[in-house]
């Protein structure tokens, strides 16, 4: 009995034994398994960090194509100024070529006989000041000062009637002269045409392919 219950005991224990090694088995399977799902996880988050990376790069990349594109803006924009400029140029010298073979025929009209037509005059006087006059119309006692734009605006006339208080300063030869005031323009600012005639100014506006005065023939300019 003492021997049966002996073997009763070692079978037991190795029963418990076999139940504990597949337990630990189970556990190893378990941990593997996790070890697996860790990796996997690991894989997985690589993945995303190479998408990520991808996803920077493909951002700077635009950036960059942005700012070419940009660059490219800007050239283009200075291009345009330029050549704006240019023919801003270009046309203030039309105008000036369509003004100044008319300006005989204009004021003798009104009765002021032209002797004399000088373009782009200049004149400087200490301290800095500069004065430029587009056309100046001269008979013998008289002086048409003429400022000539491709487009005439309020802070044009105010300009021009500076330019006429301060020209026999800048111009003493004709000191002894009747001086007067005339602005030419193919595109007028809105009610600026009223302004040039309160000012006293004979206005030269353009009329098909020449230009004319828009002043009354009553008209009396303002002498300096």
């Amino acid at each position: 009995q003492e021997t049966d219950r002996r073997f009763q005991e070692t079978d037991r224990k190795f029963q418990e034994t076999d139940r504990k090694f597949q337990e630990t088995d189970r556990k190893f399977q378990e941990t593997d398994r996790k070890f697996q799902e860790t990796d996997r996880k690991f894989q997985e988050t690589d993945r995303k960090f190479q998408e990520t990376d991808r996803k920077f790069q493909e951002t700077d990349r635009k950036f960059q194509e942005t700012d070419r594109k940009f660059q490219e803006t800007d050239k283009k924009i200075k291009e345009v100024t330029s050549l704006v400029g240019s023919l801003g140029g270009r046309w203030g010298e039309f105008v000036e070529g369509l003004v100044a073979p008319a300006c005989e025929t204009l004021f003798a009209e009104r009765g002021i006989p032209v002797h004399q037509v000088f373009h782009n005059l200049k004149a400087g006087l200490p301290g800095g000041r500069n004065m430029q006059i587009d056309l100046l119309v001269t008979n013998t006692d008289t002086v048409a000062v003429i400022e000539v734009k491709s487009r005439l605006t309020n802070e044009d006339v105010r300009d021009h009637l500076t330019r006429m208080a301060e020209f026999k300063e800048f111009f003493p030869m004709y000191a002894h002269m009747r001086a007067m005031g005339a602005m030419a323009g193919i595109v007028i600012d809105q009610d600026v045409d009223r302004q040039v005639m309160n000012a006293g100014f004979y206005l030269i506006v353009q009329s098909g392919d020449t230009v004319q005065l828009a002043n009354e023939p009553s008209f009396q300019a303002r002498l300096w």
